[in-house]
């Protein structure tokens, strides 16, 4: 009996531990990458300056025509080019802020696959 419950315990902390680093979400304190369905955000400089933000929304096994809009929280806001996409590619673009952010600002990019969105990962910019 004190073993089931041990492993009980053991499997409730695990569980425990895991919310935790969901809830707290990904900060972009240094560059990094984060996803959502088909579609990536990357950031390569750290805290809240952003000189480039690389958009990467990967293709299907047809033909599409491909873009992306990347924005944050305060009103910036950019479109990338729009590319037909051959099938099993991945489209990449980037934007250009240049510009530091009021930490906390949201950072987000939305891919679009023949004009329907196909992901929309987002990242909190933190100091």
């Amino acid at each position: 009996m004190r073993a089931s419950r041990d492993i009980v315990t053991g499997v409730g902390a695990a569980a425990a531990a895991l919310a935790i680093v969901f809830a707290a979400g990904p900060p972009a304190a240094a560059s990094g990458k984060w996803c959502n369905h088909s579609v990536c955000i990357e950031t390569y400089d750290t805290g809240t300056y952003l000189g480039r933000v690389e958009v990467s929304v990967t293709n299907t096994n047809q033909p599409h025509r491909i873009s992306a809009r990347v924005w944050t929280t305060d009103g910036w806001s950019a479109r990338t080019k729009v590319e037909d996409v051959a099938k099993f590619r991945t489209y990449r673009d980037h934007a250009y802020p240049q510009r530091r952010f009021a930490p906390g600002t949201r950072l987000c990019a939305e891919g679009f696959r023949g004009g329907a969105s196909v992901g929309l990962p987002c990242v909190t910019l933190t100091d």
